[in-house]
């Protein structure tokens, strides 16, 4: 298990775009392996690779269902159904806000092998393929809250 550090609010990297992923190889592996483990190790559910340093589109969520890993993830459909719910993020510790979201949500990417995939998501999944799509585009949870909210022990909606 190797861990790699989550880069916090104010880290400049954060606010940048990340670049599409075209070789898929034992790097890339490895940095999807270290990525769900940070992840658990911090108790997330989602972690884009901007938030260890890594400018590539990658992506790891695990809401609860197991590890899904996202290569170059596209928002392709949402829903106009929305939900408003509290928000918080690995790399914003103890910070939460109100962030409206899509309730249904539609991506496509590649998995670890280049092969296409589509994942579909409702409620805690559609919001976290949404946070973690953001993160790859430089855009933080707090660019969107409605409402900064006090500091809580609600660690499920923690990305």
């Amino acid at each position: 298990m190797a861990l790699r550090n989550i880069l916090k609010f104010g880290d400049p990297t954060l606010r940048k775009k990340s670049r599409d992923v075209t070789v898929f190889d034992k790097r890339l592996h490895q940095l999807l392996e270290d990525m769900a483990d940070t992840m658990h190790e911090a108790n997330g559910v989602g972690l884009a690779a901007v938030q260890v340093g890594v400018l590539r589109r990658v992506v790891t969520i695990d809401v609860g269902e197991g590890v899904i890993e996202l290569i170059n993830p596209v928002v392709k459909d949402t829903s106009e159904e929305t939900i408003i719910r509290s928000e918080g993020c690995l790399s914003f510790p103890g910070q939460w806000g109100l962030v409206e979201r899509p309730a249904k949500v539609t991506v496509e990417a590649q998995d670890r092998h280049g092969n296409p995939i589509t994942v579909t998501g409702e409620e805690m999944l559609a919001r976290a393929l949404c946070h973690e799509t953001d993160h790859t585009n430089g855009i933080v949870f707090i660019d969107l809250a409605s409402e900064m909210l006090e500091d809580d022990d609600d660690d499920e909606n923690e990305d």
